[in-house]
């Protein structure tokens, strides 16, 4: 999936950095993604945990950590629905078609209108499982398969803050509903949708992963689409984008940033926390020293990578360096 902020190519050093600290064997430890996103770090160290408490604001993230987190035993057939899914005769003037497309008439070029109609029948024959009364474990599953599926036939870059004024060969492409795959395994994990400063209070455990936003980009505004898909409710999109009302973080703003992250670690019951953060953010690394100092051991690595394509033309630096700033509590 396209997504901003990404750890993917980053995930080698943050497993090598986590277990210089915590050690080499990780069987028995918890692992806590704060702000899960995509859920790219928690998948990663799913097997290699005894638990993983994954955590994101947004509900999009919340059903793709539901589905890849969450679910650790084999679904019952799952790819039954899948192909019932792929053969439904398309919906014509559902939500998606009439806001996010071209033939809706709204001028959105989000997704092409056959692409769009496929959402629309998709998502409300997956709701209409749920009334049928299908588990948990199965409606996320197909939830998550719909939203990723949909995102690689988007007329779009890696967010949804606009859309392209023409369709990309990609998103002429017919959606197929592609099975969001997750690893099965003998551990249950926790999945939860709220506030990371809120949630904090109410869980504990060994290993504490944060990766908030490090600028004022909005999960909830870029990635708005998504949240509109994953909801499915009735309302009046905004603009020219047809945004939806989404929540604001309070870790994107330079005025609260710092004052979050001194919320947090003070009250975070975890013995190891490691916090992600590039050299562009709202903190500098003084600052986030200086906080994480107050509440235990503190020391730092860091790794360059590639900056993120969509920001190449706003940025002369070719690079990013990644900051894991790393707390030991006594």
């Amino acid at each position: 999936m396209k997504y901003l902020g990404s750890k993917k190519k980053l995930i080698p050093f943050l497993e090598k950095t986590i277990k210089s600290v915590v050690g080499n064997d990780l069987a028995k430890l918890s692992f806590c993604d704060l702000f899960a996103g995509s859920g790219i770090v928690g998948r990663h160290f799913k097997n290699s945990v005894n638990e993983i408490i994954s955590n994101d604001l947004e509900y999009y993230a919340y059903i793709l950590n539901r589905n890849y987190i969450g679910n650790n035993e084999i679904i019952p057939d799952s790819q039954y629905h899948i192909d019932i899914l792929n053969r439904l005769p398309l919906e014509q003037k559902g939500f998606i078609f009439k806001n996010y497309c071209i033939g809706g008439g709204n001028g959105r070029l989000y997704f092409s209108d056959h692409n769009g109609k496929k959402i629309d029948t998709q998502r409300k024959w997956i709701e209409w499982l749920k009334k049928l009364g299908i588990d948990d474990n199965l409606y996320f599953f197909l939830l998550a398969s719909l939203l990723e599926s949909a995102d690689t036939v988007s007329n779009t870059t890696a967010h949804y803050t606009a859309y392209l004024k023409n369709l990309i060969p990609k998103a002429q492409e017919s959606l197929i509903l592609e099975p969001a795959h997750f690893e099965v395994n003998k551990n249950t994990h926790r999945v939860f949708n709220e506030n990371a400063n809120d949630l904090i209070r109410k869980i504990s455990g060994n290993i504490l992963y944060i990766d908030p936003p490090y600028n004022n980009w909005q999960y909830g505004g870029d990635y708005h689409l998504l949240n509109t898909i994953a909801i499915y409710d009735t309302f009046i999109p905004a603009g020219i984008t047809g945004r939806r009302e989404y929540l604001r973080s309070a870790w994107a703003s330079s005025k609260t940033v710092a004052s979050q992250l001194d919320d947090l670690l003070k009250h975070a019951q975890f013995k190891y926390i490691f916090l992600s953060y590039n050299n562009e953010g709202l903190m500098p690394p003084d600052v986030i020293e200086r906080t994480m100092k107050q509440y235990g051991s503190y020391d730092v690595a860091t790794t360059e990578y590639k900056r993120f394509k969509s920001n190449a033309g706003v940025h002369k630096a070719k690079t990013t360096t990644e900051y894991l700033h790393i707390l030991e509590k006594p």
